[in-house]
């Protein structure tokens, strides 16, 4: 589900799970279980990029309406904590966003220090309550870490997804870069933010920057019975399987 090979003391783990490295219960265990085994080796910085023509198409919503309730039960907690370890990840982050980064693949990429996204014809954003649901907190406060209240404002409720230029002007992504060289500069930042600044130093002050965003995510988790409760009804009620119907004939 994951590859990785490591550049110097840069891991470069690749999303490899599936055509669109879709996300289920098992991508997001082992996701979880990758970045926190990396928080305690060597390596000093982590770049994060997928394979082909997409970084994630996020929430496996086939998987998600085959399982019903008690997939949901499972997945969203696994959901979430994925994507705190990967949000609160002590080292240097670069998300090298090769093509499409939709709902939750947009936010595992936003969870990085510095994202770096492949000119193309890639789409990028959080597309949400179009699919019917309602987000966790921790991915909310993950996309209002990333650019802001006001932005994540428009983003979340305008639903839609953007061409590279289109997320870069956003913020969902820092730079766009010619795809041939997305690993390359992918590794030179992460090289960078290694390099100049002492690791305690940065994991410190990565921590100060997020903390206002990791306290919410524990302060609002009652949040979480309303959101699973919504997720149930949308895996039965059909809003969700016609959504998924849509957009897979275009």
């Amino acid at each position: 589900m994951i590859e990785r090979e490591d550049d110097g003391y840069v891991a470069v783990l690749r999303l490899a799970h599936g055509p669109v490295s879709a996300m289920d219960i098992e991508l997001c265990r082992e996701i979880d279980a990758t970045f926190h085994a990396l928080a305690s080796e060597p390596v000093r910085a982590v770049v994060l990029t997928g394979t082909g023509p997409t970084f994630s198409a996020g929430v496996d919503l086939r998987r998600y309406l085959d399982g019903g309730p008690s997939y949901v039960a499972a997945f969203l907690p696994a959901l979430s904590a994925m994507l705190r370890a990967a949000f609160e990840f002590p080292k240097p982050l670069v998300a090298a966003v090769n093509g499409h980064a939709i709902a939750g693949g947009c936010v595992l990429a936003m969870c990085a220090d510095v994202r770096l996204a492949a000119e193309g014809p890639g789409r990028i954003g959080v597309p949400e309550i179009k699919v019917g649901v309602p987000f966790p907190r921790v991915p909310l406060e993950i996309v209002r870490y990333a650019v802001g209240d006001v932005t994540a404002r428009k983003l979340i409720i305008g639903a839609a997804t953007h061409r590279p230029e289109a997320a870069a002007a956003l913020g969902i992504v820092d730079e766009i870069v010619a795809p041939e060289v997305l690993q390359a500069r992918a590794v030179a930042e992460a090289l960078a933010l290694a390099d100049d600044v002492p690791g305690d130093t940065f994991a410190t002050t990565k921590a100060q920057l997020r903390r206002d965003h990791v306290e919410r995510m524990e302060r609002y988790a009652d949040e979480e019975l309303e959101v699973t409760k919504l997720w149930d009804v949308r895996s039965g009620d059909g809003w969700t399987d016609g959504y998924l119907k849509a957009v897979t004939r275009r």
